[in-house]
């Protein structure tokens, strides 16, 4: 896997990557969608406003990729941090998700509308939003990833992570984690530009 970011000649961010890749990172932005669960769509005459202020969900979820991906506002060492962190997720929760829902649509949609050369290499082309809502994915699927892996801030353990057998059953999550890690880091270097 070589794809990383670039600066694009019309600004933005270029990408090329080779079929497997575009694959992972379809099938992994699939699964985001799914993890999130279905958005409510506006109906027709529904007021603006109401929907602005719609109530969502007030208690953490119990997956532990939802929870990192959706994580309390206060910590537990504030006093009624239970009861504030309720109050503030019964009123984010739902845009939250919404946008969480966005990026990984975007990087579905980019991955599908790009163009492949001969060798089935595919040009992933971003223009500034694009690589909003790709940094924005690529950020989710990384705290996914790195949930189920039950990656923590130790540096030895984080080592530990390269020096995996290769059959070691996490060993292909791993090596997603590290990759978009990779994509993640080059973005970011792009978009300062």
């Amino acid at each position: 896997m070589a794809g990383l970011f670039k600066p694009a000649r019309h600004g933005g961010a270029s990408l090329t990557l080779d079929p497997v890749e575009v694959s992972i990172l379809r099938n992994l932005s699939v699964q985001m969608l799914e993890l999130l669960g279905p958005g409510d769509e506006p109906e027709e005459d529904e007021d603006p406003l109401a929907r602005l202020f719609a109530e969502g969900p007030s208690k953490a979820p119990e997956d532990p990729a939802l929870a990192r991906l959706f994580p309390d506002a206060y910590g537990e060492d504030e006093e009624d941090a239970a009861e504030l962190s309720a109050e503030f997720r019964r009123f984010t929760e739902n845009d939250l998700r919404d946008r969480k829902r966005e990026d990984a649509l975007a990087v579905v949609r980019s991955l599908d509308a790009a163009d492949a050369d001969r060798k089935g290499r595919s040009q992933v082309q971003l223009d500034k939003d694009g690589c909003t809502h790709w940094l924005g994915a690529l950020n989710d699927l990384r705290l996914t990833l790195g949930s189920r892996l039950e990656v923590s801030d130790d540096p030895d353990e984080a080592e530990g992570m390269y020096r995996l057998s290769d059959d070691d059953p996490r060993k292909p999550l791993v090596m997603a984690y590290l990759w978009l890690g990779g994509l993640q880091e080059t973005l970011i270097e792009v978009i300062a530009r």
